[in-house]
């Protein structure tokens, strides 16, 4: 099956990017990665690296009035998320032979094929998938009941409207931060009611096929001939949100607020922290005035981590104890 994929990611998130696109190629027989890249260093080298199977594009070739008037309006991580909907609909609207294309967020790392997603898309015209909280995650659905990781389109009049109206949502509006009672939630707060919103929109009902630092806790993580299973389904990829490289030898595996079991420590990350120095050699050997993407954690950074590790933990704990008392109690009343 052929694939089109997107995606976007500026200088610092540049070896995380090229992580992905280092796991699609391991993992997709045939595929194009479309990548917007973010400012003109990651460009020029991608641009020089002539990867296979990518199509570059510029921020100025991408951009358009719209756009631009917003942009100084929200912080920067706040305007990628802008440039989600407009992205997908540009290339849609730019290539109208693709059949469908798919939405990846660059902090994604693929160990298996994405064919069981697909084949769960069947003949409907769009794709989304749930945060799929664990149980002291729940309330974060404030921020949106959908993750925007993965999404697929199918070039269509459906498609095209679901697109076109979130870009202009998006443009109106796209903070992470409260108005008044409400959290404005990115992107992703706008997704919420696309079941009903939009036709033949079809939510992923295999959640072990992709998982994520707020719901790996969830599921026995282990190994099978080589493949990553989560309980007993092959896992396709994983969102390492809130990993961060803080040198050649040193990462954060997840924010403090996130259990990251043993098992998936050694079996989903460990693989993509040695694809990470790789790539940072690599990078350094191939333009060694590249100094971005490491993140140096202060003490503040260090306290706050520790103070979330420790308050989730008691929840995590509270939760599990009152889990095991109710388990009893129906045990004694059956």
């Amino acid at each position: 099956m052929n694939y089109n994929f997107c995606t976007l990611f500026d200088k610092n998130y540049l070896y995380k990017g090229l992580a992905l696109y280092n796991s699609l190629r391991k993992n997709c027989d045939d595929f194009k990665l479309f990548i917007l890249c973010m400012d003109d260093i990651t460009y020029d080298i991608l641009n020089r690296k002539h990867l296979e199977n990518v199509e570059l594009i510029s921020l100025k070739e991408f951009e358009d009035e719209k756009l631009l008037k917003i942009k100084n309006t929200r912080t920067w991580a706040e305007y990628c998320w802008t440039c989600t909907a407009s992205l997908i609909l540009y290339l849609l609207k730019k290539y109208p032979n693709l059949e469908m294309l798919t939405y990846l967020d660059a902090d994604l790392y693929f160990f298996s094929s994405p064919t069981p997603i697909f084949h769960e898309l069947g003949d409907d015209n769009i794709l989304i998938t749930e945060h799929n909280f664990a149980p002291e995650f729940k309330k974060l659905v404030v921020y949106g009941k959908y993750n925007v990781q993965f999404m697929v389109f199918r070039n269509n009049d459906e498609g095209l409207r679901a697109l076109n109206w979130w870009r202009e949502k998006t443009i109106d509006r796209c903070y992470s931060r409260k108005f008044g009672k409400n959290m404005q939630g990115g992107d992703q707060i706008y997704l919420n009611d696309w079941t009903t919103r939009f036709n033949k929109v079809h939510v992923l009902q295999n959640v072990k096929l992709c998982l994520a630092p707020w719901n790996v806790n969830k599921y026995n993580i282990s190994a099978r001939n080589g493949n990553v299973y989560v309980d007993d389904t092959k896992l396709v990829f994983y969102h390492f949100h809130s990993f961060e490289i803080n040198g050649l030898n040193r990462f954060t595996l997840a924010d403090g607020a996130y259990k990251i079991t043993k098992n998936a420590a050694t079996l989903i990350y460990k693989p993509y922290i040695e694809e990470l120095q790789k790539i940072i050699k690599e990078i350094n050997a191939f333009d060694n005035n590249f100094k971005y993407g490491i993140i140096k954690r202060n003490i503040n950074k260090k306290i706050i981590s520790f103070l979330k590790k420790y308050f989730y933990g008691f929840y995590r704990f509270q939760s599990n104890f009152k889990n095991k008392i109710t388990n009893f109690k129906n045990k004694i009343t059956i």
